[in-house]
């Protein structure tokens, strides 16, 4: 696959993850599709049980809002902004295809926090969530 070809691919998974279309998230995973969450120590085997997790949510799945998204060939790495019912947190997920489909991810998440007021002179503040 080419890298427009993978990065369109991951656009459109994140896309339909994003809106919570897992069937169509589905489309662009591997059968064998393994997603690590490495804070939380869990590891998903399978697109099937990863789907299973996304739709089996407590409440409502979180909504996305995709920062960007750099790499090339296979591998990828997408930012993200999480919103899990009003307590944001963010997202950094590392994407690596196979044979045209998303064969691992690799999601690490963290919450915001208040800037020290020590290094206020050295640095420029962006807008956070």
């Amino acid at each position: 696959m080419s890298h427009h070809e993978n990065r369109a691919k991951l656009e459109r998974m994140l896309n339909a993850m994003m809106s919570g279309d897992f069937d169509e998230m589905a489309a662009h995973m591997a059968e064998d599709a393994v997603e690590e969450w490495p804070q939380s120590g869990e590891r998903i085997v399978g697109r099937d049980a990863c789907l299973t997790v996304y739709r089996n949510y407590p409440g409502a799945s979180p909504t996305y809002k995709l920062r960007r998204i750099t790499g090339e060939g296979d591998h990828y790495v997408a930012e993200a902004v999480a919103d899990y019912g009003g307590e944001k947190t963010f997202a950094t997920i590392i994407v690596e295809f196979r044979d045209g489909k998303v064969a691992r991810e690799t999601a690490y998440w963290s919450t915001p926090f208040e800037a020290p007021a020590w290094r206020a002179q050295w640095v420029e503040r962006m807008e956070s969530v």
